[in-house]
């Protein structure tokens, strides 16, 4: 097994459990890893980058590492902290100094010559809209439940009559709080015509057909390897319910491999997780693909060929 050579760059947060499997797979491997969080710029990173005829060159500095920019195996996109800017900064300049860093630094972390991505930052951000990922399923193959994106009430409650039942799913899964800092979930729920009211006018919503289904599958894609789990699951949004899950590996029929390939080529991904539901006759309905979907929490048996796919990606590249 080939050892030491240039770093893959990992780039997250530091309370990452998924990245942490990763991490760990490399170091087995004896494969260098730099671990950065964008966040923690300027306040503990520093940062001089160079462009000339030759292109990028320059440094990185951790607390801990010392990263050449131009010697970049592999970039392992994970889920870094938004970037900050000093306190003592008034707003204006707080949200200039922010931006100026998303595009220096970010720009830079985008930029790296030679390196390979799992997934490229801008290929993440492009897939995350959902609009472009329905049009963009219905345009693979996948068998996807009629949706209706709007913010008008009676379209709204015409939709929920004609294709009850009907479920409402957030748009992007976006940090939200209550008044005391708590973290708060906007889960998909189920949603009737007489709920609908004029609030609906103040922002875009997203309703779907509610699928029929017996159970939900997580396929995680990396590359050509795909990781299908049946997810038995009592109510509509399985997150809520973890401790009630049972996982079991299942095969991945020809046609929903063709179509997964096809997205991902769509939008240039290298990983991807994918939601389907599974109804009585079989048939796999897309729900949505994650570009940087959490995998961590799965059975050791199910996690450790995932965790081994992606670290083959960040050690040897795209195979040829």
């Amino acid at each position: 097994m080939a050892t030491g050579g240039p770093p893959v760059l990992v780039v997250t947060r530091l309370d990452d459990a998924t990245a942490d499997e990763v991490i760990t797979e490399l170091n087995r491997r004896h494969v260098p890893v730099v671990r950065l969080d964008p966040g923690d710029f300027p306040q503990e990173v520093n940062l001089s980058v160079s462009f000339d005829g030759f292109g990028l060159g320059g440094s990185l500095a951790t607390p801990t590492r010392v990263l050449d920019l131009g010697a970049v195996r592999s970039v392992y996109w994970r889920r870094p902290t938004p970037y900050r800017a000093d306190l003592a900064m008034d707003e204006q300049t707080a949200r200039w100094a922010v931006e100026e860093a998303r595009y220096g630094l970010g720009g830079t972390l985008a930029a790296l010559p030679g390196a390979h991505y799992l997934n490229h930052p801008w290929r993440n951000r492009d897939a995350e809209y959902k609009p472009a990922q329905l049009a963009t399923a219905a345009a693979c193959g996948f068998t996807v439940p009629p949706t209706l994106i709007t913010n008008d009430p009676d379209r709204a409650r015409a939709f929920a009559t004609d294709h009850g039942p009907v479920i409402y799913k957030p748009l992007r899964e976006t940090e939200y709080t209550d008044d005391t800092g708590r973290a708060l979930t906007v889960w998909i729920e189920d949603v009737t015509a007489g709920q609908i009211d004029t609030r609906l006018r103040h922002t875009a919503h997203l309703f779907q057909q509610r699928v029929r289904k017996t159970a939900d599958i997580r396929l995680t894609a990396v590359g050509e390897h795909l990781t299908a789990v049946r997810i038995s699951s009592p109510g509509v949004d399985w997150r809520r319910h973890y401790d009630q899950l049972t996982y079991t590996s299942i095969p991945v029929p020809p046609e929903v491999a063709k179509g997964v390939r096809a997205f991902l080529d769509a939008f240039g991904l290298v990983f991807g997780a994918f939601d389907f539901g599974l109804d009585r006759e079989g048939l796999w309905h897309w729900y949505e693909c994650n570009p940087n979907g959490q995998w961590g929490w799965f059975p050791e048996h199910i996690t450790d060929p995932i965790t081994r796919a992606i670290s083959d990606h960040l050690q040897h590249g795209a195979p040829a």
